[in-house]
């Protein structure tokens, strides 16, 4: 457990530098990485938020689709199936954009705490925690949220390429 425990505390930081004046440097490095912190955990929300939408958006858009194939969906016109795709297609590309824009957001702005954390007595997200988990490179250990998250679109879009495709060759 050691070296786990190297991974946690800064070595260049020791108590001993918090009895000088660098004292208040330290308390305003501190409120620094605690509002950084409290901002990842936002955009995570932000994102949670972006995510239950589309998966809303997504949920109606197939209840719809089956709805109509109980009703006779082959009324609708190639034209009809075509213009519904593309706007399917172009919000699953908006999904999948925003995404990706909220995993690099996140990215920086932990990239931003671990280097806060250099002037702190602990690495605990950006050394320690990160480490623990594998660095998200073996996926029994750790399987980063994100990486899922941005297949969710993908799948959509292609079940509805493939689903119009059978609507369109059924004619």
């Amino acid at each position: 457990m050691t070296d786990r425990q190297d991974l946690l505390w800064n070595a260049d930081v020791s108590p001993s530098d918090y009895a000088t004046a660098s004292e208040k440097y330290q308390e305003a490095i501190l409120e620094q990485y605690k509002l950084c912190v409290e901002m990842a955990d936002r955009v995570s929300a932000r994102r949670n938020l972006a995510n239950t939408f589309f998966l809303s958006v997504n949920t109606a858009a197939v209840a719809a689709v089956a709805a109509l194939a109980s009703h006779g969906l082959s009324t609708l016109s190639r034209w009809g199936i075509a213009a519904g795709l593309v706007i399917l297609l172009a919000q699953c590309a908006a999904w999948w954009a925003m995404v990706r824009s909220y995993r690099q957001l996140n990215a920086a702005k932990y990239r931003v705490i671990g280097m806060l954390e250099e002037r702190l007595p602990a690495f605990a997200y950006s050394r320690a925690e990160w480490v623990m988990l594998g660095e998200g490179r073996d996926w029994r250990r750790y399987l980063p949220l994100s990486h899922i998250e941005q297949w969710v679109p993908a799948i959509f879009a292609l079940s509805y390429v493939l689903g119009s495709a059978a609507l369109v060759m059924r004619r």
